[in-house]
C-alpha cells in the first residue's frame, strides 16, 4: 500500500517537472532556481531516499522472509525426512516382525495341518482297513451262510422233489392200475354186451320168423276156410 502511494506521488512530481520543462529553456537557464524547482528537488531527493529505504527494507524483509522460509522449509524437510525415516524404519521393523510372525504362524499352521492330515489319513486308513476287514468277514459270513442256506434249500428241494416224484410215480401207478382195471371192466363189459346183443338178435330173429309163419298161416286159413291148426 505504501509502495503504491509513493509511485502516485512520483507520477505527480513528474507531471509538474514536465510542465516546468515546457518553459523556454534559455529563460529557465537565466533565472535562478525558483521555489517550485527547489521544492521539486527536495521532493525528489526525499522520494529517492524514501524509495531507497523502502526498497532496501523490502529487500531486507524479503531476504529475511526468504531466509526464514528456507530455514523453515529446511526444518520442515529435515523433520519430514526424519519422520519419514522413522516411519519407514518403524514400518520395516513392523513388517519384519509381522512377516516373521506370519512365517512362524504359517509354519505352525502348516505343521499342525500336516499333523492333522497325517492323523486324519492314518485314521482314515485304519478305519478303511477295519471297514474292509469287517466287510470281508461279513461277506465271508454272508457267503458261508448263503452257501449253507443254499445247501439246505437244495437238499430240501431234492428231498421234496424226490418225495414228489415218488408220490407222483405211486399216484401214477395207482391211476394206471385203476385205469387198466376200469378198461378191463369196460372191455369185458363191452364184450359181454356185444355177445348179449348178438344172442338177442338171434332170438329176436327167431321170434320174428316164427311170428311171420304164424301170421301167414292164419291169413291162409282165413281165405281157405281151413281152421285147423
Amino acid at each position: 500500500m505504501a509502495f503504491m502511494t509513493i509511485r502516485t506521488f512520483a507520477t505527480t512530481l513528474l507531471g509538474a517537472t514536465a510542465f516546468a520543462l515546457s518553459l523556454p529553456a534559455a529563460h529557465a537557464q537565466e533565472q535562478q532556481p525558483s521555489a517550485l524547482g527547489r521544492a521539486w528537488n527536495d521532493t525528489r531527493s526525499a522520494t529517492t531516499n524514501a524509495w531507497d529505504k523502502t526498497k532496501d527494507g523490502t529487500v531486507k524483509a524479503w531476504d529475511k522472509t526468504k531466509s526464514g522460509t528456507e530455514k523453515a522449509w529446511d526444518k520442515t524437510k529435515s523433520g519430514t525426512e526424519k519422520t519419514w525415516d522413522k516411519t519407514r524404519d518403524g514400518a520395516d521393523n513392523a513388517w519384519d516382525k509381522t512377516k516373521a510372525g506370519s512365517e512362524k504362524a504359517w509354519d505352525k499352521t502348516k505343521s499342525g495341518t500336516e499333523k492333522t492330515w497325517d492323523k486324519t489319513r492314518d485314521g482314515a486308513d485304519n478305519a478303511w482297513d477295519k471297514t474292509k476287514a469287517g466287510s470281508e468277514k461279513a461277506w465271508d459270513k454272508t457267503k458261508s451262510g448263503t452257501e449253507k442256506t443254499w445247501d439246505k434249500t437244495r437238499d430240501g428241494a431234492d428231498n421234496a422233489w424226490d418225495k414228489t416224484k415218488a408220490g407222483s410215480e405211486k399216484a401214477w401207478d395207482k391211476t394206471k392200475s385203476g385205469t387198466e382195471k376200469a378198461w378191463d371192466k369196460t372191455k369185458s363189459g363191452t364184450r359181454d354186451a356185444a355177445d348179449s346183443t348178438k344172442n338177442w338178435t338171434k332170438r329176436a330173429g327167431q321170434k320174428v320168423g316164427k311170428w311171420g309163419q304164424d301170421a301167414g298161416k292164419d291169413i291162409h286159413d282165413t281165405f281157405t276156410g281151413d281152421s285147423s291148426k
